[in-house]
């Protein structure tokens, strides 16, 4: 009798080394995390002080080099400098995933991959219908597109949940599937007067840095001339300035050489990601999330379509486009659930994925340049994320207590090798159901 082939265990156990590999990139992403929440704290209260106009003029300050186009604002340097750092740890990161992480082979990169797809295309159909309905424009269908993975990773360490790494490390990979697919519709949706010749040039930057990788050459001083360049052409091209981030970061080498310690792109990231975590992306926070949020500036987002669009994108379509997603790929594909997991684990975890802070802030302020419909955009992601977040904690707390069972389970059966004993051949554990 023939034997059937085995299933694949969706979010199963991660081999030892990539677990560690992803608790130190969790970790830098949840100090940062907290970071962000801070920064966007700040910029609140800073908005809604007596200083509210100090910290307009700040945000609006202008420096730069005029004749290289580069005369912008404060806010402007922020979005469009600071987060090319962000996207260029975020491209390390999925090529890192795609050459030797979870998504390497088709099998274990079509999960994430269509649960990643579902989170943005049912909060954008969700947000069309809701602005169609309303009779408001269809602009912002991509605002609630996008995760925050800092965020998220903040509001985890803030209730202090237990939950699985292999559970965290799906959030991470899907965050960074979905920023990628946000990348790709600034790129293609919200690019508008191209300069060729500005583009062409930052291509062949692109190029000269993809020849220097295969060639082997190293030293900071080729690469960081060459990557501001290629950013300062890319933003003279029309084209959004992060996608020449996000392009220098999957050009990185992520395989070692014989001699090497490390990767190029495990180098870059090593030491630009703390920096992307703990400095650049609560930049852009503190002079992103700066909104109104007096009673007029709340009443529409609930009341104008466009807002009320994003909020439901967020809340509502990310829940069920991840969830649904999941599910889907479980229940046709030869993949089944941890049986350490529940579908409560999903979603929650789907809930979390609400939280589209950083790339959704950045997209408003492309879909919607009238100041006054994008602070309402940006009151709305506040709400959104916000509400997402409170939804995910309530949920995620009533799976705290297993799972926290289960870690000082674990703390107890760990060796004095540090590899706990679930590692080992034959161990066991008890059921996250029980």
């Amino acid at each position: 009798m023939a034997r059937s082939r085995p299933r694949k265990v969706i979010l199963g156990l991660l081999p030892w080394s990539e677990r560690q590999a992803i608790t130190q990139a969790l970790r830098t992403e949840t100090a940062g995390g907290i970071a962000l929440l801070a920064a966007a704290v700040v910029a609140l209260a800073w908005a809604n002080s007596p200083w509210s106009a100090a910290y307009e003029s700040v945000r609006e300050f202008h420096f730069g080099i005029p004749a290289l186009g580069l005369d912008l604002s404060v806010g402007h340097w922020t979005a469009d400098g600071l987060l090319a750092v962000f996207f260029l740890v975020a491209g390390i990161e999925l090529k890192r995933e795609f050459v030797v992480g979870e998504l390497r082979t088709p099998a274990t990169a079509a999960l994430p991959v269509v649960a990643a797809v579902c989170g943005m295309a049912v909060p954008a159909a969700l947000y069309a219908l809701t602005a169609t309905i309303g009779g408001g424009s269809l602009e912002g269908w991509a605002v609630p597109m996008a995760t925050d993975i800092a965020f998220a990773l903040a509001v985890l360490a803030v209730i202090s949940t237990h939950l699985p790494s292999a559970l965290r490390a799906f959030l991470l990979t899907l965050a960074v599937v979905d920023d990628l697919g946000a990348i790709l519709v600034i790129a293609v949706f919200f690019t508008s007067d191209l300069d060729f010749r500005a583009l062409g040039g930052a291509f062949a930057g692109l190029v000269l840095f993809y020849v220097l990788q295969r060639f082997r050459v190293r030293g900071w001083w080729w690469y960081v001339p060459l990557g501001l360049l290629i950013w300062a052409l890319m933003y003279n091209s029309g084209i959004h300035a992060t996608v020449a981030g996000v392009a220098m970061g999957l050009i990185l080498r992520t395989t070692r050489d014989r001699g090497e310690e490390r990767s190029p792109a495990a180098r870059v990231s090593h030491r630009v990601h703390p920096f992307s975590a703990g400095v650049a992306v609560p930049l852009f926070a503190l002079f992103a999330a700066g909104v109104s949020v007096s009673g007029s500036a709340l009443g529409h987002v609930f009341t104008d379509p466009e807002p009320l669009g994003v909020v439901t994108g967020l809340v509502v379509g990310k829940v069920l486009g991840i969830f649904l997603g999941t599910y889907l790929a479980a229940r046709f594909t030869r993949a089944e659930l941890n049986p350490d997991l529940a579908w409560a684990d999903v979603l929650g975890l789907a809930t979390l994925a609400g939280i589209g802070f950083t790339v959704a802030l950045l997209i408003g302020e492309l879909a919607f340049p009238d100041p006054a419909t994008g602070e309402h955009i940006k009151a709305a992601v506040l709400v959104g994320s916000l509400t997402a977040a409170a939804l995910a904690a309530l949920l995620l707390r009533r799976r705290n207590r297993i799972y926290k069972e289960l870690w000082e389970e674990e703390e107890r059966d760990e060796d004095a090798d540090g590899i706990p004993d679930i590692y080992r051949t034959g161990s066991t554990r008890h059921s996250p159901h029980e």
